[in-house]
């Protein structure tokens, strides 16, 4: 079984501010980290190739710097792995970065299963893993729990509102991973040195084939205008009441009031 799964090396949201003036992220001196989403997709492809057989192929896009979530996602239990980066790149959205990895993994053939983490952190669009499976022509099944191989199908867990369900599918096909009830497992020492002596290849502009007019600034069709964190003002309003249902109607007449119901 060959799986592939698309990581994106993030902020740690916990450290980010936002610059008052400028309205965009400061990221001097914020750790990156492997976000979230994908480390559960990646746990799963792990997991799947234990159960299965084959490889674990991991692929990213972005600076020379996000080698390092690479080496990370290799130092438990990733076979390989590769960085999609060029200049040109610079400044896609999710339709143009979508549309770069699709012919990035064309570029390295054939897989079974292709998982993405539900959405980023940092930009929380939910929307590249979708986009990759339209791209490519396969089907997907979106907010994945797990997944396993039955009778030469994939049997996946989705999450719903209540509950979940088990949808059943054949492959290639490309899941989108919610959080999963189960952690990511931990590295070693002599997994992370593994990690480190593996070559690492690059994937640029000139390794695929692609419309440069779909690709960075001039392929997006979205524009982030701003970045914000919006202004909070707390209110505290107490009702004191012996008697609960005169109570329970000024409660309600102060959220009229305040247009919250």
């Amino acid at each position: 079984m060959k799986i592939l799964v698309c990581v994106k090396q993030v902020p740690d949201t916990a450290e980010i501010k936002i610059d008052p003036e400028k309205n965009t992220l400061i990221r001097a001196g914020v750790p990156s980290i492997v976000n979230p989403f994908d480390a559960y997709a990646l746990e799963i492809a792990v997991r799947l190739k234990e159960q299965n057989g084959g490889t674990v192929t991991v692929l990213s896009m972005g600076p020379e710097q996000a080698k390092e979530a690479i080496v990370e996602c290799l130092s438990v239990g990733a076979d390989e792995g590769y960085l999609v980066s060029d200049r040109k790149f610079g400044g896609s959205d999710t339709l143009a970065t979508s549309y770069i990895l699709s012919n990035a993994i064309k570029k390295l053939g054939e897989f079974d299963v292709i998982l993405c983490g539900k959405q980023a952190i940092d930009g929380d669009t939910g929307q590249v893993g979708p986009e990759i499976a339209e791209h490519l022509g396969y089907p997907q099944v979106t907010y994945a729990l797990d997944a396993k191989i039955s009778e030469g199908r994939l049997q996946v867990k989705r999450e719903q509102e209540s509950g979940y369900k088990i949808v059943e599918v054949q492959t290639p096909v490309v899941l989108s991973v919610s959080k999963t009830a189960f952690e990511q497992r931990f590295a070693t020492i002599k997994s992370k040195l593994a990690a480190r002596r593996k070559v690492i290849p690059m994937i640029t502009s000139e390794d695929i084939n692609l419309d440069f007019t779909r690709v960075g600034l001039k392929g997006s069709p979205t524009k982030v205008k701003k970045t914000f964190t919006p202004k909070r003002s707390k209110t505290c309003i107490r009702i004191e009441e012996p008697d609960e249902k005169l109570a329970a109607n000024k409660l309600l007449e102060a959220l009229s009031e305040a247009k919250i119901m």
